[in-house]
C-alpha cells in the first residue's frame, strides 16, 4: 500500500456491498472522487472530506426507475423527491408511446399524452431542445429518454383513429432518426390506446427500422393486456426481431378476472422468444394500475377508483360505482361524464404480480403518475415494496437479485454506460439503506410519502438525499444512449438480456 494516504471527496466506511450484478453481497469500503467510483477494498488509510460510516448496512447502486412518465416533472419540479426518497437516482421517460418531445402540438394533447401535462407543458418541438431543458434544470436524478410513437403519430397527422401513410411515416422516421443523433434510447409505443390502436404492426415495423443502426432498442404497453396478451406479445416480438433490435414489454401484467393465472403462459412465451432474441420486461409491485380512465376498460367486473376528473374535480379519490350510484346512471355513462380523467383499476392478481417480478428477466420500473392528483402509490414506493416487503418480508427473491432488477439489468439493457453498477470508474450513483428497516409508506389513500430506511443517496458523487430530506446540490443530468450490453459485459451481470 502507499505510505501516505490517498485522498477522496467521500468515504463509505463498512458497508455491505450489493454491487448491481447479482452477486451476494461482501463487505467493503467505497472511495468516491469527482463523480466517479475511486476505489472499491479495505480503504482504512484513506482520507476524505466527508466521512460515511455505513455500519453494515446496503450500500447499492442508485435504482434505476426504467418505466416513468417524468418527462416534463424532471423540469418542472427538478427536486424529484417521489423518486429521490426511494434511492432512485435515474429515471427513463417517453414510455408508452407518449414523450414531451419530440412535440409540436395542433391543440390539446392527445389522451393520454394529457398524462404528461396540459398543452403548455410541450414546448421541445426537437429532442435536442428536451436535452438542452433537462440539463438547464439540472434535475436532481439523471434523465435517459425514449421517443414516443403516439407523439410522432400527433405531429404528423390530423387524426390518430386511421394508419399513417408512407409519406407521414417517413417524416416520423426522420424525427426519431434526429433525436437517436441527439442521444434518444429508442423508440416507445402504447399500442393499447386509442392515439396508435389504429396504426396496424406495419406502421411501427417501418418506424423501428433505423434504432438498430443506432444501436437503439423499442419498448412497448402491448396492444393488449387483457384476453388477447399472447398475440400482443408476439406483435411486440415481430417488430423486433423485423427491425434487429432488443424488445422491452413495459409493466407486463395479466390484467382482468378472466385473464388471472395466465402469468405462467405469458412468462412460458416469454421464454421460447428469449430463445432467439433479446426481449426483456419490467413491472411494478401492485396489484392495481392507473392510467387515464378509458372507457374499454370500463366493464363492470372490477372497482375502478377515479383519481382526477377534469370537468369533476370533486369525484377524485371516489369509486366509479359509487359515482354512478350517486348520479343514478351506468358506469359506462359515468365515465363518459367525467373525462377527461384518471383513474386505478384494480385489475390483478397478487400471484401474477410475484410470479412476473420474480422472473429473472424483469426489471422493476414504477409507472408512477407524477402529475395525478391522488397518485397510483407506485410513485413513491416502488423501490422500497420491491426490497422490503417482496424481498425481505415475502421471501420472493434475495436482496442481491432484487437490486440486481433495480439496477445492473437495467442499465445494461438500456445502454447506460457505466451506471448501475459499483465498479471502479463507473458513476458514483450510490444507495445507502437499512435492509432491515426499508419499507414502502405510500398508500392508496394517502400516496405522498417517502420511504422508510433510505438512508443516504448519491447522484453524480453527490450527496444528494439524506435522513428523509434533499441535501446538497442537484446533480442530475442527461444521460444519452450508450452501448446496449453485448458479449462480455452482459455475461459478467448474468445478463441474457
Amino acid at each position: 500500500m502507499h505510505s501516505h494516504p490517498e485522498a477522496a471527496d467521500t468515504l463509505i466506511y463498512g458497508a455491505m456491498l450489493y454491487d448491481g450484478t447479482g452477486k451476494p453481497p461482501v463487505v467493503r469500503d467505497v472511495a468516491v472522487r469527482g463523480d466517479k467510483i475511486a476505489a472499491i477494498g479495505n480503504l482504512s488509510n484513506w482520507i476524505a472530506e466527508e466521512i460515511v460510516e455505513a455500519d453494515g448496512r446496503a450500500l447499492a447502486p442508485g435504482f434505476i426507475d426504467v418505466h416513468t412518465h417524468d418527462d416534463t416533472h424532471v423540469i418542472r419540479e427538478p427536486q424529484m423527491l417521489p423518486k429521490l426518497s426511494q434511492g432512485v437516482t435515474t429515471v427513463i421517460v417517453g414510455n408508452c408511446g407518449i414523450s414531451a418531445s419530440p412535440v409540436a402540438l395542433r391543440g390539446e394533447p392527445p389522451d393520454p399524452m394529457n398524462l404528461l401535462g396540459e398543452r403548455e407543458a410541450f414546448r421541445y418541438p426537437t429532442f435536442g431542445a428536451y436535452v438542452q431543458a433537462v440539463n438547464a434544470a439540472r434535475p436532481a436524478v439523471n434523465v435517459a429518454a425514449l421517443v414516443g410513437h403516439t407523439a410522432l403519430r400527433s405531429n404528423h397527422m390530423d387524426r390518430l383513429d386511421r394508419a399513417a401513410t408512407p409519406e407521414e411515416i417517413d417524416a416520423m422516421r426522420a424525427q426519431l432518426e434526429d433525436a437517436l443523433a441527439q442521444g434518444a434510447l429508442g423508440l416507445s409505443s402504447g399500442l393499447a390506446y386509442a392515439s396508435a390502436f389504429s396504426a396496424p404492426t406495419e406502421e411501427v415495423m417501418a418506424l423501428a427500422e433505423p434504432l438498430a443502426q443506432a444501436g437503439a432498442l423499442y419498448t412497448t404497453h402491448m396492444r393488449s393486456e387483457f384476453d388477447a396478451i399472447l398475440e400482443a406479445f408476439d406483435e411486440a416480438c415481430r417488430i423486433g426481431r423485423h427491425a434487429r433490435v432488443p424488445v422491452v414489454i413495459s409493466h407486463l401484467k395479466c390484467a382482468g378476472p378472466s385473464n388471472w393465472g395466465r402469468s405462467v403462459e405469458v412468462l412460458a412465451s416469454l421464454e421460447r422468444a428469449r430463445a432467439s432474441q433479446r426481449v426483456g420486461c419490467d413491472c411494478y409491485p401492485y396489484d392495481r394500475s392507473s392510467t387515464t380512465l378509458d372507457l374499454k376498460q370500463v366493464t363492470g367486473d372490477i372497482e375502478i377508483t377515479v383519481t382526477w376528473s377534469t370537468p369533476h374535480p370533486e369525484a377524485s379519490g371516489k369509486r366509479l360505482s359509487a359515482i354512478a350510484g350517486e348520479w343514478g346512471v351506468t358506469q359506462q355513462e359515468a365515465a363518459k361524464r367525467l373525462q377527461p380523467a384518471g383513474a386505478v383499476y384494480h385489475n390483478m392478481s397478487e400471484d401474477d404480480v410475484r410470479r412476473i417480478l420474480a422472473h429473472p428477466a424483469t426489471m422493476v420500473g414504477s409507472d408512477g403518475l407524477p402529475n395525478d392528483p391522488l397518485p397510483h402509490p407506485r410513485l413513491w414506493g416502488t423501490f422500497p415494496r420491491v426490497l422490503g416487503h417482496y424481498a425481505r418480508d415475502a421471501a420472493l427473491m434475495p436482496l442481491e437479485e432484487a437490486v440486481r432488477k433495480m439496477t445492473g439489468l437495467s442499465a445494461r439493457r438500456f445502454g447506460l454506460e457505466r451506471r448501475g453498477e459499483i465498479h471502479v470508474g463507473y458513476h458514483a450513483d450510490l444507495v445507502l439503506f437499512d435492509p432491515a428497516r426499508v419499507r414502502d409508506v405510500a398508500t392508496f389513500d394517502n400516496p405522498r410519502q417517502a420511504a422508510d430506511g433510505i438512508e443516504a443517496v448519491w447522484v453524480n458523487g453527490v450527496l444528494s438525499y439524506r435522513d428523509r430530506a434533499p441535501a446538497g446540490d442537484r446533480a442530475g443530468r442527461f444521460v444519452p444512449r450508450g452501448a446496449i450490453a453485448s458479449g462480455d459485459a452482459a455475461a459478467r451481470s448474468g445478463e441474457t438480456f
